[in-house]
């Protein structure tokens, strides 16, 4: 079973701690694909906890991602290329006349694939027409258990998987 794996409640409210003081000593990150800060704000966050505004994540993907948030800033700081780009219009929750409204806007994710620590990892960051780049989420590399069918979390290290 790989190291990203939730063994106990325990452990996934030390991995959220952690991952919650680690994100707020960071504001932005210089990103040489796009020669420009990406901001680490609360939507980044947000999305490693919850799918959508009224669904969280189970416990065990949010532990991988909370754990493996360490990795992000570095991903983003040592990318010159883009492994994805992703475009769509969809209903985002803007401030707008010193209100929330959702609007109808053009969105696009990049995506940067990097190992580091023996880790493979994504990073998505995410830009809403008309607003910065930010980070969105980081989604672990991961295989199926042929034999229970679930997922497992690699970590690249086979004496640990």
């Amino acid at each position: 079973m790989g190291r990203y794996n939730l063994k106990n409640e325990e452990n996934f409210k030390e991995a959220r701690t952690e991952a919650e003081k680690f994100y707020s000593s960071i504001s932005e990150v210089m990103c040489p694909y796009f020669k420009e800060e990406i901001a680490f704000n609360a939507k980044g966050l947000r999305h490693l906890k919850f799918k959508s505004d009224r669904q969280a994540r189970s416990r065990e993907d949010q532990y991988a991602r909370l754990k493996l948030l360490r990795l992000a800033p570095e991903i983003l700081k040592k990318s010159h290329t883009v492994q994805g780009v992703w475009k769509t219009k969809k209903f985002e929750l803007q401030n707008r006349n010193s209100r929330w409204e959702k609007l109808f806007k053009s969105v696009t994710f990049f995506e940067f694939i990097a190992v580091m620590e023996n880790i493979r990892a994504k990073v998505v960051v995410k830009e809403i027409e008309g607003g910065e780049k930010h980070f969105f989420s980081i989604i672990p590399f991961w295989g199926i258990d042929k034999v229970n069918r679930k997922r497992i979390l690699h970590s690249g290290d086979p004496e640990h998987d």
